[in-house]
């Protein structure tokens, strides 16, 4: 069932308004571009009956506080779709999102990758000054 999910998965990267970077058959997952959207080393993972959507989006500050973690959680309530997360070290600030394969339309990967784009738009001065944070 997972190739199937694959091959469907590979039809709709296909008919994105991205470059395809790197195709990883064997790990089923994708590696997507579009610098004028934000988009830099998008992966798009087929995991069993679920789609992972994950992009690196920041080293988070040593120096970040509660503060910014309450503002990037206020940030979440304003996205269409995915969240910002943080990785299990605390380090990295990563866009996510999860969609189900057995139901998986093209609207909704698409919405998913123009909801990381709006984002970053969106909160592009705070998460610069984030990043610049010591």
């Amino acid at each position: 069932m997972s190739q199937e999910y694959f091959q469907k998965v590979t039809e709709f990267v296909e008919l994105l308004d991205v470059s395809v970077e790197r195709v990883d058959v064997e790990k089923k997952l994708f590696v997507l571009e579009d610098e004028s959207r934000g988009i830099s080393n998008l992966i798009v993972d087929c995991e069993d009956e679920i789609l992972i959507i994950e992009q690196l989006i920041m080293e988070l500050p040593v120096s970040a506080g509660a503060d910014a973690y309450r503002r990037l959680l206020q940030m979440n309530r304003e996205l269409v779709h995915g969240a910002f997360v943080i990785d299990e070290g605390g380090t990295k600030l990563l866009f996510r999102d999860t969609l189900q394969l057995a139901n998986l339309d093209f609207n909704e990967l698409d919405a998913s990758i123009n909801a990381l784009s709006l984002g970053l738009a969106s909160f592009a001065d705070e998460l610069i000054a984030l990043s610049k944070a010591s």
